[in-house]
C-alpha cells in the first residue's frame, strides 16, 4: 500500500503541539504557507521578531512512510479488477451482457403480443405503443438513481437491489387483470432493468485494462440492439404458437431470475472506491486500529445534500459538457429509431406484404445480425489498428479519439441504410429488399455506439457510470417518445418519405464523429466537467 504521513506542529496557547495525519492537498497548503512566510516574513500578526516565538514545522519522511494509513492498491495487487484471472473477469463480463440482453429484450418483449393486449384490456393501438414506451421511458429515470449510487455504493448492492426487483414487475405484468396494473408493472420494470444498461458499462472499465477495453465494448454495444430487435421475433412466434399473452411474461421472468441467480453468485464488487473502503474496515477490525481510511470513506456530507449531489451528477456533467451533450443527442437519436423501427416494421411488412406476427418479427433478424457482424470487423480490422496506436503512445494509452475509427464507418452506414429501407418498402417490391436494409442498418448503429460508447468511458473514467447515465437518461427518452409517433409519421408520410426523413437527419448528424476525431484533444482541453480524461 502507497503511504504519506505529514505531521504539522503549530503553536497553542499551552505551547504544546497538535500532530494531525493529513493527505496530499494538506501537503500541498503547508507548503503554500511556509512558501508565504519566506517571502513575507509574517504569519497571521506575526512579525518576523515573533520567529522565535512561533514555529511552523513540516517533517519530510520518505514516500514509504508517507500517508500510511490511507488505504490504496498496490502494484499488481489481487485485489485490484484489473489484476483478476481471464476466467474470472469472462465471468463478469458475459454476465454483465446477458443483463443487458435481459433489460432490453424486456422493453420490446410485448410487441409480438400487441394485438392479444389490446383484445385482453381494451385499448387502441395507440395506447398498445404505451407498453412500450412506458418501459423506455423507466430507462430514463433508472439511470438518474443507479449510476450516481453505483458511483458512491458500488456496482453489486445496486445489481441486488435493482434485480429481484425487476423479477417482480414482471410477475407483475404476467399477474394484471386491467390496464392501470400493466402500465404501472412495466414502468417500474423500466426503472430496475436500467440499473444493467448503467452500470455495465462501468464494471466494464473497472475490470478491463483500456488497451484490450474495445473488444469487450464490441460484444457489450451489441446487447442493448439485440435484445430489443430479437423480442418481436420471440414474442412473435409464441403468439402465432397460440400462447397467451401473460407467457410472455412469464418467459421474461425465468430469464429475468436466472439474472439475478447468477448476479448473486458470478457478479462480485468491481468498484474500486468501494473494494478500497471494505478493505480499510477490514484493518480496522483486524488492527483495531481506526486511522485506517480509503478515499471513500472521506467524502463526508450532510444526508440531503449527498443525495442530491448524487442524483445530480449526470445532469451536471451533461450540461457542464458540450461534447458529452452532443453526442448524447446522436446516440439518442440512434436509440429512438430503433423503437420506432417496432412499429414501422409491420406497417411495411404486415399491413404490406401480409405477414403474420411470427414471420414479421422474423424480419427485425438482420439488424442483429448485421450488429454481430460490426463487433466481429471490430476484432479483425479496427482492435488492430488501435493496438498499433497503443503501442505507438506506450507508456501512456493513446488519446481517446482514437476510438472514433469506428463510428466514422457507422455514420456513413446509416442514412444508407434509412433510404434503402424506405424506397424499397413498395408491396410491389420483393420483402427481400426492405428486409436486407437492416444489415447495414444493425452494422452502421453498432459501430457508432462501439466508437461513441468508448470514447465516453476513456474519457470520462471515474464518472464513466454518471456520463452513461446521462446517455441513457436522454435516449430513452426519444426512444419511449419515437414509437407514439411513427404510425401516424409512417402512415402520413408513407414509409418512402417516412424513412427518407429519418435519412436526411443522419446525414445532418454524421460529421459529428469526424468532427470530434480532429477537435476533440481541444475540446477535451477546455472542459469544465469533474474528473476528466487525464490522457
Amino acid at each position: 500500500m502507497q503511504h504519506r504521513d505529514v505531521e504539522a506542529s503549530a503553536p497553542c496557547s499551552d505551547h504544546s503541539s497538535v500532530h494531525t495525519v493529513v493527505d496530499r492537498h494538506d501537503v500541498s497548503s503547508i507548503a503554500s504557507s511556509l512558501r508565504d512566510i519566506r517571502f513575507s516574513g509574517k504569519v497571521e500578526g506575526y512579525g518576523v521578531e515573533d520567529e522565535k516565538k512561533s514555529t511552523v514545522s513540516v517533517k519530510e519522511e520518505s514516500t514509504a512512510e508517507l500517508d500510511k494509513y490511507l488505504v490504496l492498491f498496490e502494484k499488481d495487487d489481487p485485489e485490484d479488477p484489473l489484476n483478476w484471472s481471464f476466467t474470472k473477469k469472462f465471468i463478469i463480463t458475459a454476465g454483465a451482457i446477458l443483463m443487458i440482453f435481459n433489460s432490453t429484450l424486456a422493453s420490446s418483449l410485448p410487441s409480438g403480443v400487441i394485438l392479444q393486449l389490446e383484445s385482453y384490456f381494451g385499448f387502441s393501438s395507440e395506447a398498445g405503443a404505451v407498453v412500450i414506451s412506458l418501459f423506455v421511458l423507466g430507462f430514463l429515470i433508472g439511470p438518474i438513481l443507479w449510476g450516481p449510487l453505483s458511483e458512491h455504493y458500488g456496482r453489486r448492492p445496486i445489481t441486488l437491489i435493482s434485480m429481484p426487483l425487476f423479477v417482480g414487475t414482471q410477475i407483475g405484468c404476467a399477474l394484471s387483470r386491467n390496464t392501470v396494473s400493466i402500465l404501472i408493472f412495466r414502468l417500474l420494470g423500466g426503472v430496475f432493468a436500467a440499473a444493467p444498461l448503467t452500470n455495465s458499462g462501468a464494471i466494464m472499465s473497472d475490470i478491463v485494462h483500456p488497451a484490450f477495453r474495445g473488444k469487450v465494448m464490441a460484444g457489450f454495444t451489441v446487447g442493448p440492439f439485440a435484445g430489443p430487435t430479437v423480442a418481436p421475433l420471440v414474442s412473435g412466434w409464441m403468439n402465432v404458437g397460440g400462447l397467451s399473452w401473460r407467457w410472455v411474461f412469464w418467459f421474461q421472468t425465468i430469464l429475468a431470475g436466472a439474472c439475478l441467480a447468477m448476479s448473486v453468485f458470478a457478479q462480485p464488487e468491481t468498484f474500486k472506491p468501494v473494494i478500497l473502503a471494505n478493505r480499510a474496515k477490514r484493518l480496522r477490525q483486524e488492527t483495531g486500529d481506526n486511522r485506517w481510511w480509503a478515499p471513500l470513506e472521506k467524502q463526508h456530507k450532510p444526508f440531503l445534500q449527498q443525495t442530491k449531489a448524487i442524483l445530480s451528477r449526470p445532469f451536471v456533467l451533461l450540461f457542464a459538457e458540450p461534447m458529452l451533450m452532443a453526442i448524447t443527442f446522436y446516440m439518442s437519436f440512434i436509440y429512438g429509431v430503433t423503437y420506432l423501427l417496432f412499429e414501422a416494421y409491420p406497417i411495411v411488412f404486415s399491413i404490406g406484404h401480409g405477414f403474420n406476427s411470427g414471420v414479421s418479427g422474423l424480419m427485425f433478424l438482420p439488424i442483429p445480425i448485421g450488429g454481430l457482424t460490426a463487433c466481429a470487423l471490430y476484432v479483425i480490422y479496427f482492435d488492430p489498428i488501435y493496438q498499433v496506436a497503443v503501442r505507438e503512445h506506450h507508456p501512456i494509452f493513446p488519446p481517446p479519439e482514437y476510438r472514433l475509427h469506428t463510428s466514422l464507418y457507422g455514420a456513413v452506414l446509416l442514412p444508407i441504410a434509412f433510404f434503402w429501407f424506405s424506397w424499397t418498402s413498395y408491396p410491389s417490391i420483393s420483402y427481400w429488399a426492405p428486409m436486407m436494409a437492416g444489415f447495414p442498418l444493425g452494422t452502421g448503429i453498432v459501430l457508432l455506439y462501439l466508437g461513441l460508447f468508448s470514447y465516453i468511458i476513456d474519457t470520462y473514467l471515474a464518472s464513466a457510470a454518471s456520463a452513461l447515465a446521462a446517455t441513457i437518461i436522454f435516449r430513452s427518452l426519444f426512444g419511449a417518445v419515437f414509437p407514439l409517433f411513427a404510425n401516424q409519421m409512417f402512415e402520413k408520410l408513407t414509409p418512402r418519405w417516412a424513412g427518407s426523413l429519418l435519412g436526411f437527419v443522419a446525414i445532418a448528424m454524421a460529421p459529428m464523429p469526424f468532427i470530434l476525431r480532429k477537435y476533440g484533444p481541444a475540446l477535451r482541453a477546455r472542459s469544465k466537467g469533474p474528473a476528466p480524461s487525464g490522457y
